[in-house]
């Protein structure tokens, strides 16, 4: 298994990657990383690898549902916990204006506060940001702020998100596949409940 998934190094799709290949017992050096999803995609298609791992929530995700039907299939899917997230500001801040975020993270807690909301392509780029000071607060992983407790306050703790991943293959599942539901028979009673719902 040669497995495919969005860099850089240190986000959430190396990590949940990284434990898929450790679950079914295949090395780290098997994970490839790409600067763009299209990459990975293309790469799959061109089989210099056997799989790719993509999270539902990223926001190219139905985009590259489309783009790539009927050449890249989903033959598993699971739930993982992403990396523990905090809003986190700049210590020498006393009111931060603006807040960095990747979009997916834009609602998981109050941002009212800010005057400004900066889009950040990912959790590891607002992160980067932080460190570099060219923002003043962000949604990453609550691990920087022990890399750098002088420089980062913890404002909030947000835990792991719990998203949806799914691994594609160029080879469709068989349609025995427990996986697909669309083949399960409904019976008179599911049937007629879903008429007055």
């Amino acid at each position: 298994m040669q497995i495919a998934t969005l860099g850089p190094s240190g986000n959430n799709h190396e990590l949940i990657a990284l434990r898929y290949l450790a679950k079914h017992g295949q090395p780290s050096t098997n994970l490839h990383l790409f600067e763009q999803f299209e990459e990975a995609f293309e790469a799959l298609i061109e089989g210099r690898v056997s799989h790719l791992l993509q999270c539902t929530a990223h926001f190219s995700h139905s985009d590259c549902v489309g783009r790539y039907m009927h050449r890249a299939y989903p033959v598993d899917v699971f739930i993982a916990g992403s990396k523990p997230l905090a809003l986190v500001a700049q210590r020498s801040i006393a009111s931060p204006r603006h807040v960095a975020i990747q979009p997916a993270t834009r609602h998981y807690t109050d941002l009212s506060s800010f005057g400004d909301i900066i889009e950040a392509p990912t959790t590891v780029a607002v992160a980067e940001g932080l460190l570099a000071g060219t923002f003043e607060a962000g949604i990453c992983a609550e691990e920087v702020v022990k890399q750098a407790p002088e420089q980062f306050k913890l404002v909030q703790s947000l835990g792991p998100a719990l998203d949806t991943w799914v691994v594609y293959a160029t080879t469709q599942l068989p349609a025995t596949s427990a996986l697909f539901l669309n083949h399960a028979p409904l019976n008179e009673k599911d049937n007629s409940g879903a008429r007055h719902h």
